[in-house]
Parts: structure tokens; sequence; C-alpha cells
């Protein structure tokens, strides 16, 4: 093999590499040598088929094969000998006029990462806002579930209904005195003032009192999805049957218990707990940002314009599907392409704070365990139907890229750990607002930087966001940087392909769909023609 370097300009290299015909040849015969003993022949004895025969036969193929061994194994030596470390998988392109019986000569472009000088995590200073949790949020959390499920406290029998009075009813809805299909329902919860049902129907039941039964006499709206049922006057008889305090959720023991627990203060450290998390999660993104910036402040160095293509096409993508929803795309569009730049100055921040993080994490020792690969994995299958589960974990384990990708969120915040551990930390108490608030201001006080391939942290730098895309850049910004640098063997490709040759297909075409998650079943609705939606006296 002989290797010249053609281009060496920045992070940029090229090379031409010849594999001479003898080369390939050896392989072929080889081939033929290992192979010959397995192959049946009509009117020879097994194993005894001659070996020019075994060539003639499948020739053509084992030079197919030859090649792109040849040419895998060269771009492995190429990256040895010149101790490269390439950015993204190289482009490997066979001359047009290469024939089988001649030299091979291949062209390898490819950018290389970065040297970064030894990273200091000397001097970093953090400031952790924490949230304590109070006795009425827990409550307020409580009192939301209760009202969500329904858990009313009854007002006395003597409560006369009023405006957010919640009643439980049921009533017989008739046009010409005569009941109609689906204008009939028992215990249909109907809050005075939400505007649930068709005008006229809740007015009319301020002041009754449980065990009321009253006619409401009310007019279908001219508009009303029902067409039999548009414009016609008709009454329903209704029965109060209780009073529910639409303000005072019932938190008890027994509302609990309903829940499948054991009581009301195991509900309330449930609540407490998840209420922790929550601020836990914030306090940790705020020192996250915090810690990036520091670290994006005191390193600059020139990023592979490969990565940073690949990630900005990431965050254009996502921003785009994202302004398909808007509620005027075109608006939301139009003011993206206005702020492109800053996107793709998002996108060099990402991939630069990446490799910043995985040299950190290298030079440290931060590393992702088996085990802890092996539940990323599963966890990342449940999301496939059963069938192609297997097919997923065996993807994973074989496509090197795709295990870098699925690792990279829990390396990066294995690194973020060990600086935070490393970082000077002082504690202040705020309230949930300040924290939030502190969050805001950076997003919108920091000019446009970016962050990492595979990026998955919580930067925030950027420019404000504007009403046509809101949320967007922040979106773009908090998203997986670092992983762990590709060792030389696992960056270059699999399997070269050679424009002119047939390269045997890799595992790319094994991936697996992504399978759209099932929506969760909505409750069956009971008929109840007097609500605004469906027959609108639903």
């Amino acid at each position: 093999m002989q290797t010249v370097e053609t281009l060496n300009e920045g992070l940029k290299r090229a090379y031409t590499v010849t594999i001479t015909s003898k080369d390939i040849d050896a392989r072929v015969e080889k081939e033929v040598k290992t192979m010959a003993p397995q192959v049946r022949m009509p009117g020879f004895r097994p194993g005894k088929v001659p070996a020019n025969l075994v060539k003639k036969m499948h020739g053509e193929a084992l030079q197919r094969d030859a090649l792109n061994n040849s040419i895998q194994e060269s771009i492995q030596k190429l990256i040895a000998d010149q101790k490269l470390r390439p950015a993204m998988q190289p482009s490997v392109e066979l001359d047009e006029g290469f024939e089988f019986g001649k030299d091979a000569e291949i062209k390898v472009a490819l950018e290389v990462l970065p040297e970064i000088a030894a990273p200091s995590v000397d001097g970093l200073k953090l400031e952790r806002l924490t949230v304590p949790v109070s006795d009425e949020q827990v409550a307020e959390s409580a009192g939301r579930i209760a009202t969500q499920q329904g858990a009313l406290e009854e007002h006395a029998d003597d409560h006369v209904a009023q405006d957010g009075d919640t009643l439980v009813i049921d009533f017989v809805g008739k046009v010409d005195g005569e009941a109609f299909e689906g204008g009939s329902a028992e215990d249909i919860r109907l809050k005075i003032g939400a505007g649930q049902f068709i005008p006229g129907f809740e007015e009319q039941l301020t002041g009754v009192k449980k065990g009321e039964e009253k006619t409401i006499e009310v007019t279908f709206p001219e508009d009303y999805g029902a067409e039999h049922l548009a414009g016609k006057a008709a009454t329903f008889d209704v029965t109060v049957k209780s009073i529910l305090d639409g303000d005072k959720p019932k938190l008890d023991d027994e509302f609990a218990k309903s829940l499948g627990l054991e009581g009301l203060t195991q509900l309330n450290d449930l609540l407490k707990g998840q209420i922790e998390q929550e601020h836990n999660g914030l306090t940790r993104t705020h020192m996250k940002r915090k810690l990036l910036d520091q670290l994006a402040a005191s390193h600059d160095f020139d990023v592979p314009p490969s990565m940073v293509e690949a990630e900005f096409e990431q965050i254009w993508a996502q921003l785009q599907h994202e302004a398909g929803h808007e509620e005027d795309p075109a608006a939301a569009l139009a003011e993206m392409e206005a702020e492109k730049e800053d996107y793709r100055a998002i996108a060099v921040r990402r991939v630069r704070l990446g490799l910043l993080l995985s040299e950190i994490g290298q030079a440290n020792g931060v590393t992702v365990s088996e085990q802890e690969m092996n539940r990323l994995i599963m966890q990342a299958a449940q999301q496939y139907g059963p069938q192609d589960r297997e097919r997923f974990v065996q993807y994973v384990r074989q496509d090197a890229m795709a295990a870098a990708q699925l690792r990279a969120p829990l390396y990066e915040d294995k690194v973020v750990d060990y600086l935070f551990d490393k970082a000077e930390v002082t504690e202040r108490t705020v309230t949930k607002e300040e924290l939030e608030a502190a969050i805001e201001a950076e997003d919108g006080d920091l000019k446009p930087h970016v962050h990492g391939p595979d990026c998955g942290h919580d930067h925030d730098e950027k420019p404000k966001a504007k009403k046509a895309a809101p949320k967007k850049k922040a979106e773009a910004e908090d998203a997986p940087v670092a992983e762990e640098a590709p060792a030389a063997e696992e960056a270059a490709p699999k399997k070269a392909a050679p424009k002119k040759a047939a390269a045997k297909k890799d595992g790319a075409e094994d991936a697996v769909a992504t399978e759209e998650a099932p929506a969760a079943e909505a409750a069956p609705k009971k008929k109840a023609p007097a609500k605004k939606a469906a027959a609108k006296a639903e």
C-alpha cells in the first residue's frame, strides 16, 4: 500500500492510497483455497473441485470482496499510521478508471478532531439555587389531583347552587315533548359557569338544591353539530343528585385509598418527592448552564465543519417540524430564516463543548459501564414493538455510531457530575419563581453560542426568542453533546463503498424504523347531549 497526502489544511486531510493488484489477487487466491473444500459440483467428489473452477464460478464476487476488504484495511492502516482521529466517517472514492487486474487508487478525505490542550477544571465556581418544598405546594398538588379525579367536598343539603359549584345530575332531553336519542344521561357532572353545556342550560340551575327536580327550557344553536337539533327548542327534565364545592377538593385518607395508597400521608410524601425532583431538575439546569458557560469562555478552538453541519441540520430539521405546527407556519419559517446564522452559531458551540466535555471525561477516567449501557439499550428498545426490540438491540450492539448516540447523554451527565464535584459550590435558597426567572434571564441576555455532537445538555446562550417561534432557540440548545471520542477503528467506515466496486451493504439497512407510541385511550364519555361538544348537547 502506498500513501500520498494531498491535503493538510486546518482540520481537513486528504490522501491518495494505492492498493496493488498483487495484494488484491493474493486475497482472492487465499479465499479460493478457503472455500474450495466446501464447494459441490457435479462430476467431482466433495472437496475435490479444482481451484481454477471455483475461481471461474465465483471469481467476480471474490474480487469485489477482496477489493472491499483491501480498501477497509488500507483505511484502518492509514488512520493508524498517520495517528488520525476522524471527526466523521472518511469519504472514500475509487478511481473511475479502475479495472480488476490493475492497481486500485482510492481517494480518502476526512476531517480530524482538533488537538485540545488539557482542559483545566480548577477554579470553577458555581452557585446552587435550591427551592424548598412547602406544605402549601404539596396541598396544592394534591388538590389538583383530587379535582381531576372529581373528588370534591359535598355541600350541605340546604346549600343553594351558585357559580363555581359542581352539580351531579340526571337529565332527560325532549323536543316537542318526545325524548330524543342521546338526550338522556345519569350522574353527569356540570360545573356552573364553566360553559360546558349549551347556552342557557347552566344558568337555569343556579339556585337549585340537592334533590330538587327542575325542567329547563333551551334552544339549540343554529350552528349546532347535530342537524336534527339545530335551532330547535327543547326541554330537559333535570334531577339534582348532589352539589359539590368546586373550590374544595376532598383530601382525606379515603381519597388517597381510592388511588391505591395507604392514606393521605403516603400521598403527600409521594407528591413532596415529585416536587423536590422537579425543583432539583431546575437547579441542575441552572448550574449546568453556568458550568458550560465558564468552560466555553475559557476554551476556544476550531471545530470540524462536517460535525457543525450535521449538528445544524439536526437543529434545523427539528425547527422546521415545530414550525409546521405553529399557528402561522409561514411566519415561523420566515423568522427561522432570518435567524439562521444564530442557529448555526448554536451548532458550533454545541460541537465545541461536546468535544471539550469528551476530552475532560477521557482525561479523568469518566466512562459508561457495560451495565449502564445495557440498561440504556433496554430502555430505548421499549419504544419498539415486541417483534422489533431484539432487532434494535442487535443493531445498537453492532453499530458503533448508534451506540455512541445512545450513550452520549449519560456520558455527558457523568462528566458534568464530575465537574460539579470539582467546583467550588455555594448555595442560596430561592423561590421556584426566582429560579425560573434566573433561567429565563439567561435565555435573553446571552449572545448565541453553541454545544457539541449529539448534544443533550442544557445550554442557553442565545438571542431572545420572538413571537413567531417561541422557545425554539432554547430547545435547539437543550440537546446531548458530549460523548466518548470514538476509537480510530470505530470512526473508519465499516465497509468502504467505492463508487465502481459493489460494496456489501452494512448494518444500516437492518435499522428498525421508529414505531410511534399509541396514544393513551381516552375514557369513554357518557352521553350528555346538553354539552357543547359532540352533539353540542353532549
